[in-house]
């Protein structure tokens, strides 16, 4: 026993290295890189990519300040219509409940398609080219989170507490809002954290619906900048006269500045969801 203790506290351990040579290979000389490959002890450093990303601070800091916003807000958002949604499942008494599961179920084996829904956002909500695009696409619910947080519900919150409120004078939104939210941080702190990491990588809608750089999201301009030097790289051939120029151009090492860039608040918010992260998905997972 001693033993499989002591060689899970090593295995603990190396989970860092990952992120610790993602950061290194983000401050090796592009040179370096190109010659040796990526090491924990690289030949020379150099910041060239964080150099080259410090000139368009402006743009980034701006994609900071909305990604921000969309994740807080499309986060918040989320949680409350996915608890809303989850908490009437989970009661017995409600009528049609399975068939209404259903419908939540059918919306993990099929969806309208791409066409349709860029006319329907575009045409009918008239969402193009606002930061409504980069949150509601996500919002309309995910129907995995649903289910989860309905499991959890059934399987956690117990029926007489419920009833005992309904005795009491509470009414629905009173019992769910006083009594289910308080027990369920587990799942709510499980599904925010699915729902805050999708907000956060998103790039998709940016693409699709946002053609304003001024509403750019963070991992859309890292996109846009990495596809520039991708670029300029592979078509240094056209401009001889600016050869070296395009070949100092951090190709590699600004994929590894724009995996730190994009992770470091995700790293920074994870502690804060770790103690309830497995619980809520352990027992969110039980029962169907």
């Amino acid at each position: 026993m001693g033993r499989s203790y002591r060689i899970m506290g090593v295995c603990r351990e190396p989970r860092i290295l990952p992120f610790l040579l993602l950061f290194i290979a983000s401050i090796t000389d592009e040179t370096t890189i190109v010659k040796n490959g990526y090491s924990f002890l690289p030949e020379k450093i150099g910041f060239g990519a964080y150099a080259y990303l410090w000139n368009q601070s402006t743009e980034i800091f701006r994609a900071y300040g909305i990604t921000i916003l969309v994740t807080v807000v499309g986060t918040a958002t989320s949680l409350a219509i996915t608890s809303m949604l989850a908490y009437p499942l989970s009661r017995r008494e409600l009528p049609m409940r399975n068939s209404l599961a259903f419908f939540v179920f059918f919306t993990l084996l099929f969806n309208g398609g791409l066409v349709p829904t860029y006319l329907i956002y575009t045409q009918v909500f008239h969402i193009k080219n606002t930061i409504e695009a980069l949150i509601i696409p996500g919002l309309l619910m995910n129907g995995f989170n649903v289910l989860l947080m309905r499991t959890f519900f059934m399987t956690t919150i117990p029926v007489p507490v419920l009833e005992s409120a309904h005795i009491d004078g509470a009414g629905e939104f009173t019992t769910f809002y006083k009594i289910v939210l308080p027990l369920s941080m587990p799942i709510m702190a499980t599904i925010g954290l699915f729902q805050g990491i999708a907000y956060w990588n998103d790039w998709f809608n940016g693409l699709i619906y946002i053609t304003n750089p001024k509403l750019f999201s963070l991992q859309s301009i890292l996109n846009r900048i990495m596809s520039d030097i991708q670029f300029l790289s592979s078509n240094s051939s056209m401009a001889p006269q600016s050869s070296e120029a395009l070949a100092a151009l951090p190709a590699e090492t600004f994929r590894m500045a724009i995996a730190v860039i994009g992770v470091i608040p995700i790293l920074a918010a994870y502690p804060f969801f770790q103690k309830y992260f497995v619980k809520g998905i352990t027992i969110g997972a039980v029962k169907g």
